[in-house]
């Protein structure tokens, strides 16, 4: 994964780099951002993460993936979604969709149900650390 000082420009992706699902939704990602270096990409297990991010814990980041923007603002959830619909290009036509006024609390709740069984559907990629994650 690129070091996310490679891109100063770039917002920062938080994600779990121990889930199948997650590195799958991070390489559709990548193909996304082809205007340009916009997202840089971190594992939340990576110890970067921790010493570039301490109000971050890896509780928070285990729940939902962050963005981090240019400015320092944190995008967590369905809420970084949107926010990369805003961001990249490409995913500019979703845009309309996820912004529709009062459905926010409906995005949040359904990232939540997805996140919560991300292991399930799609299977993790570490060792057996992980198993305490399992729900």
């Amino acid at each position: 994964l690129p070091d996310a000082h490679h891109f100063r420009d770039a917002d920062v992706v938080i994600f779990d780099g121990h889930c199948n699902f997650c590195r799958s939704q991070i390489n559709t990602l990548r193909r996304f951002d082809c205007c340009g270096n916009r997202i840089a990409f971190l594992s939340l297990h990576d110890a970067r993460t921790a010493e570039r991010y301490p109000d971050l814990t890896h509780d928070m980041l285990m729940e939902q993936m962050y963005v981090i923007d240019q400015r320092g603002n944190r995008h967590g959830g369905s809420d970084g979604v949107r926010y990369l619909t805003r961001r990249l290009p490409t995913l500019w036509l979703a845009a309309p969709l996820l912004h529709l006024p009062g459905t926010a609390k409906l995005w949040r709740w359904m990232y939540q149900q997805v996140a919560k069984r991300r292991y399930k559907m799609a299977g993790k990629s570490c060792d057996d650390a992980c198993n305490i994650h399992l729900n």
